[in-house]
């Protein structure tokens, strides 16, 4: 009953109402609030604060920046998502913040599409050497299988497309990434695709800084082969998953692209089936069997392991 009227409380305030219903529509920061608002960063930070505080908002740090989103974790994060359905689609000072919020989604877009455009010929030139990315991410949606995921999470979630690309069969999905700018790529094109049911956030492979037993499935995409200690890696990931969780590795089998090494900053090249099972065992998972796709110059391997216990409902 507390938290019902601490959250009723925070939210009974134009200001805060209309933030809940900014923020139920994409991550923002203080600044981008501010500029929508047309209020003071110190007003606007109180705000926020309080609703924080009533568990109606989360924020997350990712450098010197902090994200504000409608709460979907929270006591009370049921009570905010029906305070914003209850807001009147044709109010004027609503309809008014969301333009200024398409303005600021069209900016984003944009900086991310330069980063983009700037980077692909580097990617293009890697993806040459293997079958097409689609044929990866149809086999990856094969292993998971039909079944829904509630808990989803991608290490090393770059542009965020595999978040997207399992989306439809998730409940909640997070992606974390040590980039700052393929953060704000993933947010971009996780916004314009609708996904507000998943998320990204700036972290460490080595050091997640999430709770353990979190999460029904986690994949490392293309991450492992730029890690110093891929054991180590896996054995983070492994900490996250409930019992009868999986992981799955999508990573490339070995091979002598040297170029990979001295060019692209791989650390290592490709993985033995054996050594990549050798460290899930190390983890406290249970190995699968993994599938092979083999094109060009390169052979990618999904890599599935299983966390010992009763498989989630």
């Amino acid at each position: 009953m507390e938290s019902l009227l601490q959250g009723l409380r925070a939210a009974a305030e134009p200001t805060r109402l209309r933030l809940l219903a900014l923020c139920a529509h994409a991550e923002l920061t203080v600044t981008e609030l501010t500029q929508i608002l047309g209020q003071s960063q110190p007003r606007v930070s109180r705000h926020l604060k309080l609703l924080c505080d009533a568990g109606l908002l989360e924020r997350h740090r990712e450098g010197t920046w902090a994200y504000y989103r409608l709460a979907d974790n929270s006591e009370c994060a049921h009570l905010a998502r029906t305070l914003v359905d209850l807001v009147p689609a044709c109010d004027d000072a609503l309809a008014r913040d969301l333009g200024r919020l398409d303005a600021i989604k069209q900016t984003r877009a944009a900086a991310a599409a330069d980063y983009f455009r700037a980077n692909a010929e580097r990617w293009d030139e890697i993806r040459s050497l293997y079958v097409p990315e689609d044929e990866v991410e149809a086999a990856l949606l094969e292993a998971i299988g039909d079944q829904p995921i509630n808990d989803f999470l991608d290490i090393g979630t770059g542009t965020g497309r595999i978040l997207e690309v399992l989306a439809p069969r998730i409940s909640r999905g997070t992606g974390i990434d040590l980039s700052h700018e393929m953060l704000q790529i993933a947010r971009a094109r996780l916004e314009e695709s609708g996904h507000r049911h998943c998320q990204v956030r700036h972290g460490d492979m080595y050091n997640l800084q999430l709770p353990n037993a979190e999460f029904d499935v986690v994949v490392l995409h293309q991450v492992l082969h730029y890690a110093e200690e891929p054991g180590a890696v896996i054995a983070e990931a492994a900490q996250t998953l409930r019992p009868g969780g999986r992981l799955l590795v999508v990573d490339f089998g070995t091979h002598d692209q040297e170029f990979l090494r001295g060019e692209h900053q791989h650390r290592w090249l490709g993985f033995e089936c054996a050594q990549v099972n050798d460290w899930c065992a190390g983890a406290g998972l249970r190995s699968q069997e993994s599938v092979k796709l083999a094109g060009g110059r390169l052979t990618v391997v999904i890599w599935q392991a299983e966390r010992e216990g009763e498989t989630p409902s």
